[in-house]
């Protein structure tokens, strides 16, 4: 009877250290199912059906890894991705890698107030009143809340983004095709097709990600005897995120890819599958894009100005005040202003945005990756927690499919 008291006091003791360390994993695998992640996933499903679901296998296996090496060296070192970059590679091959990553972040950023337009649109809301009101919101968040009440509301928005399972399942899919299309898997070498495929694998895993990750590790203070419990948090993360992918492509593949629809944006998922699986899958679909449209809002410029911050040695962090940060916080601020007001443009590109937003992505994933591998192989950075050959393999594979992809589709564009 003691003994038995004994492991219910160790099992409670022991979620207890999870609920506390719970957060970087689950919050960096859900918001990357952002709104350019889910126009991506939707115009995947409406124009190719089941055919690219198999890509999500692959990118699942590489985001736990990836993720991994990210918190065991915000752990290890106590310093972010940017952080230990600028101090490996120098100033001047940091500032070209950041230019790039904050040309794409801005775009990925602008891509968020897309979807709270469309998504708001679908309830019959104008932008103009949407945009302005949640970017105030998001804004006042950060600005005057700590990172332990952001926290909270982030684990909340991941929970939300399961209701596209409720989407999909009303669609009513043909699990056979789902079946076959994983285990034989297909690609179109179309330009297409391909730039498709690696916008899915950029948005799958967006160089952002890795940054955001080792900071928020940083941020909550976690240490090695905590890496289990991190661990954990990453794969339930990864998880959820392939999980949302995996039922936005069929929910559009079983629905508008069989009725011959052709989509440009999410907003247009939501549209079209009210009169196809009626009108609750698409309010369902429509708040999915709004609540990871707001979720991704956030996240995406505190990502930027965190890396951006800690590379060219600025203080960063939601925990600190306006005075102690001020580039960290004018850095946000003006991420989100210039954001917000591309999309009040009237007729601006939003659909050109978000898609090459994704492409880039994938482009830039490879460069962030190299950087990530070689620091993590640093014996004198990582001492004993180096990279496994297992590690190494998946991250350089990666790297060589996703560089070999980029060529090939410059290359079709070009002679085409």
């Amino acid at each position: 009877m003691a003994l038995l008291k004994f492991k219910r006091k160790k099992l409670w003791a022991q979620l207890a250290i999870f609920a506390a360390i719970l957060g970087p994993g689950i919050i960096t695998g859900s918001v990357d199912n952002d709104a350019g992640g889910i126009t991506t996933y939707s115009i995947a499903g409406a124009l190719y059906g089941y055919k690219l679901i198999w890509t999500l296998i692959p990118s699942f296996i590489v985001l736990v890894i990836i993720q991994e090496m990210n918190a065991r060296m915000g752990i290890v070192t106590g310093k972010g991705l940017a952080d230990l970059i600028r101090e490996n590679a120098g100033v001047k091959v940091t500032f070209f890698i950041f230019i790039g990553l904050l040309i794409a972040d801005i775009g990925n950023t602008t891509t968020e107030f897309a979807g709270v337009a469309g998504s708001m649109e679908v309830f019959g809301i104008s932008k103009y009143i949407a945009v302005p009101i949640v970017a105030f919101a998001i804004w006042m968040l950060v600005v005057k809340g700590t990172y332990k009440i952001a926290e909270k509301i982030f684990l909340l928005f991941s929970v939300c983004l399961l209701t596209y399972i409720v989407s999909a399942l009303m669609g009513k899919p043909h699990w056979t095709e789902i079946g076959q299309s994983i285990t034989h898997p297909q690609l179109d070498m179309t330009p297409q097709s391909i730039a498709l495929v690696i916008g899915l694998v950029g948005t799958t895993i967006a160089p952002w990600m890795q940054f955001y990750m080792q900071s928020s590790v940083i941020e909550k203070g976690l240490k090695m005897k905590n890496y289990k419990y991190v661990l954990i948090d990453i794969i339930i993360g990864c998880v959820a995120t392939v999980v949302v992918a995996f039922f936005i492509i069929i929910s559009c593949a079983s629905t508008l890819h069989e009725n011959g629809i052709i989509i440009e944006e999410a907003k247009d998922a939501a549209m079209a599958l009210k009169p196809l699986a009626g009108a609750l899958a698409g309010h369902v679909f429509a708040f999915g894009l709004f609540v990871a449209s707001i979720f991704s809002a956030t996240i995406l410029p505190l990502a930027t100005a965190f890396y951006v911050c800690e590379a060219f040695g600025f203080e960063a962090g939601i925990d600190k005040k306006w005075k102690e940060a001020p580039e960290f916080y004018v850095l946000y601020t003006g991420i989100l202003v210039v954001s917000a007001l591309i999309i009040l443009i009237p007729n601006a590109p939003l659909i050109t945005i978000s898609l090459w937003t994704q492409v880039l992505n994938g482009m830039l994933l490879p460069v962030v990756l190299v950087c990530m591998i070689l620091l993590v192989n640093n014996k004198k950075i990582m001492g004993t927690h180096v990279n496994k050959p297992v590690n190494n393999v998946i991250g350089w594979s990666a790297i060589v499919v996703l560089v070999a992809l980029s060529v090939v589709l410059i290359i079709m564009s070009i002679f085409q």
